[in-house]
């Protein structure tokens, strides 16, 4: 599974809504290790500033950037989580650097795993520290 953390800098989850972070790691995740797979730039929802917080025209624009990508990790999400839900596991983690929401996600990856396979059914995970 491909799983994406929103950061605006590369060492913690950026402090808004997962969809406004300036990138998305994407880490392949295994019980007994992870790789990170590549950093993307969320290009698409920052070179137009006229896309707003729950429209749809924004999260088809963070859909885009995140293409094949299975989970979506932030500690917030916005009114497009019932869109984004669709699409990914949404997770929320109650923590605040890359390297701990990594953690929190491997420990979980049945649950995970689990929700994923409800398609378009499926409902945000929360995972606390």
């Amino acid at each position: 599974m491909l799983i994406a953390f929103g950061t605006d800098e590369g060492t913690y989850l950026n402090d808004d809504h997962v969809g406004m972070a300036k990138y998305f790691y994407v880490y392949e995740i295994l019980a007994d290790r992870e790789e990170l797979v590549e950093q993307r730039e969320n290009v698409k929802f920052k070179g137009d500033e006229s896309l707003k917080h729950g429209g749809p025209e924004k999260a088809r624009a963070t859909s885009l950037v995140l293409h094949n990508v299975d989970v979506l990790v932030g500690n917030k999400f916005g009114p497009n989580i019932t869109r984004l839900l669709k699409k990914y596991v949404c997770v929320v983690v109650k923590t605040d650097t890359l390297t701990r929401a990594r953690e929190m996600v491997r420990g979980h990856m049945e649950r995970i795993e689990d929700e994923k396979n409800k398609g378009e059914q499926r409902k945000q995970i929360v995972l606390r520290t």
